[in-house]
């Protein structure tokens, strides 16, 4: 395998990226992003205006990157690059914390919008329900902390213009993201779809998709695989096409609701993530367990298994965790550019 990935042909760019309009959410690098691992072959990437040169070059239509605590001359930067390039760009910004945050929640969305972002991509949990929450009773409080920390961002992106899109980020459940967005009734808040992440929750790809592309104003395209294993079954992303996502549904029902929705890659290059639904502790956050829910995705566990190994790092050195990451990005955007954009 490490020689098959020193010797991929990365300099050779397949037609059929030229002009694909996709763009890459900036974890599709994040081995590469701030240069954690040293390479001359691939050198690491310092900051947003490296990323989208990068992917620039790889024919992608834009990317998807953090925008906190950028100095006004870098946003200058990054806006005059864009321009040039013809890219779209979107950011991703952190919820303010509480009241005394709201400064800098302003600040930065004023310096996005400047940098030419009509989008901004956040998330109400950095990490995964299943694993952050060891009460009801806590999960209870972080969904009110949530709800508090958008109604406070809401008049700020309505002020300035700017959508605040909402991602599923291992937290909410399809139905509990889209009754939030619907509650708060603001057309300056929505969703960035993600089309993979809700399996670690038990839910289809395509149940998710339908449930929340009413609401996308962006996505992180994906395609995952799965295997099972001893406390459930390990979950990956895997290059487009590979998996178990009807993508051309998705793309297709994403558009159907909003013509202008961007579709930028996120290809996680990492080890399978672990979805012990088996043990008791995952479910201290779904106050009904629901057996059908579980049977119904062991079964597509079984049924669609991932033929082969499933992506992992363990065991590469740096240099191939760069190729391999590498290759993921452009086999995904090459199968993007022929198959669903």
């Amino acid at each position: 395998m490490a020689g098959a990935l020193l010797a991929w042909p990365f300099s050779a760019l397949p037609e059929s990226l030229k002009g694909v309009s996709m763009g890459v959410v900036v974890h599709s690098y994040g081995m590469r992003y701030g240069g954690k691992i040293s390479s001359e072959r691939y050198p690491g990437f310092k900051d947003a205006l490296d990323l989208m040169k990068h992917c620039h070059s790889l024919g992608a239509a834009g990317i998807q990157t953090t925008v906190g605590g950028w100095a006004e001359d870098f946003v200058k930067k990054v806006r005059e690059e864009r321009e040039k390039l013809g890219m779209y760009l979107e950011g991703s910004i952190s919820l303010p914390k509480d009241e005394s945050d709201l400064v800098r929640f302003e600040k930065d969305v004023v310096l996005a919008k400047e940098a030419g972002a009509q989008v901004l991509r956040t998330v109400c949990l950095s990490g995964r329900r299943y694993e952050n929450f060891k009460s009801e009773e806590d999960w209870e409080a972080f969904k009110e902390r949530s709800v508090q920390s958008i109604q406070w961002a809401e008049p700020i992106v309505k002020k300035h213009q700017v959508r605040l899109a909402i991602e599923n980020h291992k937290d909410w459940q399809a139905e509990e993201l889209a009754r939030l967005i619907q509650n708060l009734g603001s057309e300056w808040v929505g969703v960035t779809l993600d089309f993979g992440n809700n399996v670690s929750l038990l839910e289809e790809p395509m149940e998710v998709i339908r449930t929340l592309a009413p609401f996308a104003f962006s996505t992180h395209v994906k395609d995952m695989g799965v295997k099972s294993y001893e406390k459930g079954f390990l979950l990956s992303e895997v290059e487009l096409g590979k998996g178990i996502v009807d993508l051309k549904e998705a793309v297709d029902l994403c558009r159907k609701y909003n013509p202008q929705v961007t579709f930028s890659l996120e290809m996680i290059t990492r080890d399978p993530l672990e979805i012990p639904c088996l043990e008791e502790d995952y479910w201290i956050t779904f106050p009904e367990e629901k057996a059908k829910q579980l049977a119904k995705i062991l079964r597509m566990v079984r049924d669609q298994s991932f033929e082969g190994s499933l992506p992992e790092v363990r065991g590469l050195s740096g240099e191939e965790r760069l190729a391999l990451e590498e290759k993921h990005v452009v086999s995904c955007l090459n199968y993007a550019g022929k198959e669903l954009l």
